[in-house]
């Protein structure tokens, strides 16, 4: 465990912290994609399955079971409890998740297996993971993106998101210096750049209303 693992970890708990004090306070998902929600579960359910096998730390196993308690609650929230489930807009919640995300990603993790000789089916589900969280956040920008003007606490949900991705990514490098027998993974590296890529935009206009003291708006 180092600062920059700590630090992800953190960000990754306050911004599923405040997603929930969102909807809480708002009583409305207007803004929030479920799509995203739902990829996010589909990683972290295919992802620990190693809670089964492996045994690594309490703060392992609880940080996990967290996050796939959490995600499942905030679906269920959003999906069949009042008032979330009237004031969540489907149809600015469009983009074909199953279709465009979770199909691609699971093609090119079998394919990544079979060249790879890996014939696990938990070491292909991780590998898909791996993949389907580098794109899980694109509906939820797709969703911002169509309203513009994102609510303060929407805001904050996606830039704790993008700087857990970012704080993982100083924990992969800061290992590779300090950690004798630490082994590179490219494919995490190459996801986790594409997923931090993909806030840079978002990042941007946070930073700026930020300064100024302004609402948060988007570009068409």
């Amino acid at each position: 465990m180092n600062i920059f693992r700590l630090a992800g970890d953190m960000s990754h708990v306050v911004s599923i912290l405040i997603l929930i004090l969102r909807l809480r306070v708002s009583k409305s998902a207007v803004g929030i994609s479920l799509k995203t929600q739902e990829l996010f579960l589909l990683v972290f359910v295919t992802r620990y399955l190693d809670l089964f096998t492996t045994y690594y730390s309490l703060y392992n196993s609880f940080m996990k079971v967290a996050y796939v308690t959490s995600t499942a609650f905030i679906i269920y929230m959003i999906r069949f409890k009042e008032p979330y489930r009237s004031k969540y807009d489907k149809s600015q919640d469009s983009f074909l998740h199953w279709k465009f995300a979770v199909a691609p990603c699971a093609a090119l993790a079998l394919l990544v297996c079979l060249v790879k000789r890996e014939k696990n089916p938990i070491d292909v589900l991780w590998t898909f993971s791996i993949f389907l969280e580098s794109l899980a956040i694109v509906p939820q920008l797709f969703v911002l993106q169509r309203y513009r003007e994102v609510e303060n606490l929407t805001g904050h949900y996606v830039f704790f998101l993008g700087a857990y991705r970012g704080l993982y990514i100083l924990n992969w490098v800061y290992r590779s210096y300090y950690e004798q027998f630490y082994r590179h993974n490219w494919l995490v590296y190459v996801c986790g750049a594409v997923q931090t890529a993909l806030y840079v935009d978002f990042f941007y206009y946070y930073v700026i209303s930020k300064y100024y003291g302004g609402k948060l708006t988007l570009p068409t």
